[in-house]
């Protein structure tokens, strides 16, 4: 029997925040990020759905990804029309070989991948990609790169740059990108097309839309930007089971460490998924599941492969399935509760967890 931890994903939901994205992106076109195993969401489920729903533009981060990708949209795609840019480019001969066999486009930066992609006849399309002020990756002298792929017989795709506050809409640094990012392309190459927007930038500085956006988190239905709710639904429910109900004496200890110890007689139920399934420890102590509309507070440390809760003055029993986050816990208020991001949550879902459409 397979481990009775189960991620649900919701592909009428994904679609749905797919067909919203397209509105926010008025005439831009929507690349779909899908790097990541679509966000932990599953490659598999998540890039044929997309496809399905109109969705020609894909990214992920590396030239494993791409070929991955190809490979999956070959039934649906098999001219290989369908475009799959590489956000973290090429790192080596094997990258560029790939880029080559699978009609992968990469994001370059630098000249060595410029020179390794000659190397290995490429003569595809690549994203020029420019810092203006995340100061992450991003070509010094784009003029430069553009004229050495054009050498190489490289045709340019485009520009790309990545905003560091989107999920802060009045941030100054908002602006302050998209002006730079205007000004390099402009002086470069003004008849190319442009790509500057994530998630949060589509919420939060719509008139940058330009010709590509690339939405991530949105998709899978996490709010980008709290104060600006879109509309979005979670594609993601992550589940577990009660294997065992137990009860337990005042002044016993639960878990790991003793870290908890019961003040009265109590009830707990031992859950069949811990962070080697992508619960987070920190969740130990303050987190919470969701069984029969009933919030279960995590009891005493998670464990690899286990999660303790308190049910006390409930009815569940073994057999029943408790959730994580998903329709009842939102990811992104399951994410604050540990001062983290409902990206974490998502990538963080182990191999062992079934990725199971709905």
């Amino acid at each position: 029997m397979s481990r009775p931890a189960i991620a649900w994903i919701n592909l009428d939901h994904l679609c749905h925040n797919y067909r919203l994205l397209q509105q926010a992106a008025t005439d831009a076109s929507v690349m779909a990020v899908v790097k990541a195993n679509a966000y932990g969401h599953g490659l598999n489920l998540v890039a044929p759905a997309l496809f399905r729903a109109g969705c020609r533009l894909f990214a992920v981060t590396d030239a494993d990804e791409g070929a991955k990708l190809r490979n999956i949209l070959r039934s649906d795609d098999p001219a290989g029309d369908t475009e799959i840019a590489l956000l973290s480019g090429i790192f080596d001969a094997g990258d560029a070989s790939l880029a080559t066999t699978e009609h992968l486009t990469p994001t370059i930066s630098d000249s060595a991948q410029c020179d390794m992609l000659q190397a290995a006849d490429f003569d595809g399309a690549a994203w020029i990609k420019v810092d203006t002020g995340m100061n992450r990756l991003g070509a010094a002298e784009p003029q430069v790169l553009i004229r050495q792929c054009l050498q190489a017989g490289i045709q340019i795709r485009g520009f790309m740059s990545h905003l560091a506050c989107a999920d802060t809409p009045l941030h100054p640094m908002n602006r302050q990108q998209a002006e730079r990012f205007a000004s390099l392309c402009d002086q470069a190459a003004p008849q190319l097309p442009r790509s500057l927007l994530n998630s949060a930038g589509i919420i939060s500085m719509p008139d940058q839309c330009l010709d590509v956006v690339r939405p991530g988190i949105a998709l899978y239905g996490a709010e980008p930007v709290a104060e600006k709710p879109m509309g979005l639904k979670p594609v993601m429910r992550m589940t577990a089971r009660v294997i065992q109900v137990r009860d337990i004496k005042a002044g016993e200890t639960v878990s790991y460490s003793a870290s908890f110890t019961a003040e009265t007689s109590m009830r707990i139920a031992i859950v069949s998924a811990g962070y080697a399934d992508g619960i987070p420890r920190a969740l130990s102590g303050c987190g919470q599941a969701s069984c029969h509309d009933r919030l279960l507070p995590v009891t005493g440390r998670v464990c690899m492969d286990y999660t303790m809760l308190n049910v006390s003055d409930t009815n569940i029993q073994s057999g029943d399935n408790v959730e994580f986050w998903g329709m009842e816990l939102a990811a992104n208020d399951v994410a604050s509760m540990i001062d983290t991001i409902s990206y974490t949550l998502f990538t963080g879902v182990g191999e062992r967890v079934r990725r199971v459409p709905v």
